[in-house]
């Protein structure tokens, strides 16, 4: 049995401050089988100003529930510019040392997960097991570049595009092991045109992800004490996440402005924040649009009590061509385990409603077709609740217990 894994996830940081997450539910159910994971992330925390004191070394290490995080040493940055693109590269060159520093104190892995999301962290593990003699498994959970030109940041064709894409191909080649977070990421490569190139029988799928008892924990320990949430005289649809423009939340005020000339019964709660707030505000004033509530951002801790609460909850942003190969959205498991009916503004590929019948989703994203399945959805008290019922059986299949098992086998067999 292979016994030192070392994790390594740039953005992990958030992970140690929530004591929750993917690798840190991986790590913590990894040892009770027996392993002992290290956690390798950057000492700046994503979307904050928390930064790690390092006290002049090139790394630190602290322990988390008795899993040991490296924090290594990074350049600060703000917002998504050049700063963080520094940021990102600074990770990956001070990984190399640091994983030697670390190896000749602790001894050397005997493999090595590099998770995205940016590809550096990918390259830096298959360089790094390399020099160790150790195989690496990459875990995708963000397609670069494909993902970025889906939202239009990124022209297909441009020459950035074009390097980043043989970037893509090489650690696909490289890796002795490919975790994807989509179903259907074996198709995404058959669609690039490199199956020919790339073992498609060293490709898994390994969903995100839900600890059940730890959402049921949270919801019980944290009632969010909500007037609006709490009024069962409407039926209450719950958005929660960002308000900025690739989250495209106008879409939902043009559903919501056609609902309430229908049925002045059912009510959009939006939670969080984001620089499109205030102006989406202002245009329900603007328009008259009574039916949504924009409840401001909330700790992270409330949210399972809030799902816990709603008539149905929403699971919406902009639809891309990335929909096709599957959806592994970190909430969308927070909503499975809050046995709430889902409403999905969109299709996907390998679509989890569809297979446990958890909810509906729209035949197309535009305002009409959005409100029509609302509607619908509002329309069956009975239906709604055993959508509910069999969303809150599905979490069970997506507990991280259960997939730590399948991490388990592709470690065994990599």
């Amino acid at each position: 049995m292979k016994k030192q894994i070392w994790i390594m996830n740039h953005y992990a940081t958030n992970m140690y401050f929530n004591e929750g997450g993917r690798h840190y539910w991986f790590a913590e159910n990894l040892i009770k089988h027996g392993y002992e994971p290290t956690i390798f992330c950057a000492n700046t925390r994503h979307n904050s100003h928390d930064v790690i004191d390092l006290n002049g070394e090139l790394y630190f290490i602290d322990n988390k529930d008795k899993i040991p995080f490296v924090f290594v040493k990074t350049s600060n940055y703000k917002g998504n510019g050049k700063s963080r693109i520094h940021n990102m590269v600074s990770f990956y060159r001070n990984l190399f040392p640091s994983a030697k520093k670390y190896s000749e104190k602790y001894g050397k892995p005997d493999i090595i997960l590099a998770s995205s999301v940016h590809p550096l962290t990918l390259v830096a593990g298959i360089k790094i097991a390399k020099k160790f003699g150790v195989p690496c498994i990459c875990e995708v959970r963000d397609l670069w570049p494909e993902s970025i030109i889906a939202y239009g940041s990124l022209r297909r064709d441009s020459l950035i595009a074009k390097i980043l894409y043989q970037g893509e191909k090489w650690i696909y080649r490289k890796a002795d092991s490919i975790i994807m977070t989509w179903e259907g990421g074996s198709q995404y490569i058959k669609d690039q045109g490199w199956d020919k190139q790339i073992d498609l029988s060293k490709v898994s799928h390994i969903s995100n992800g839900v600890i059940v008892d730890y959402f049921d924990k949270k919801s019980k320990d944290n009632q969010n004490i909500d007037l609006d949430l709490d009024n069962t005289s409407y039926k209450n649809l719950v958005y929660a996440g960002s308000i900025r423009k690739v989250n495209n939340l106008g879409l939902l005020l043009d559903s919501a402005k056609i609902i309430q000339k229908i049925d002045d019964k059912i009510r959009f709660l939006i939670y969080g924040s984001g620089d499109e707030k205030e102006m989406l505000e202002k245009r329900c004033k603007d328009e008259a649009i009574n039916n949504v509530i924009f409840k401001g951002q909330v700790e992270k801790k409330l949210i399972p009590s809030i799902l816990n609460k709603s008539y149905a909850n929403i699971l919406h942003n902009s639809s891309t061509s990335l929909d096709r190969y599957g959806q592994s959205q970190n909430k969308f498991f927070e909503y499975l385990a809050a046995g709430r009916c889902i409403v999905q503004t969109y299709t996907t590929g390998y679509s989890i409603i569809e297979k446990y019948k958890c909810g509906m989703s729209a035949s197309n994203q535009n305002p009409e077709e959005v409100a029509k399945t609302l509607l619908k959805v509002c329309s069956d008290n009975d239906k709604v609740e055993q959508m509910g019922q069999n969303a809150r059986n599905a979490a069970y299949d997506f507990d991280f217990k259960k997939l730590t098992i399948e991490l388990i086998k592709i470690i065994e067999n990599v």
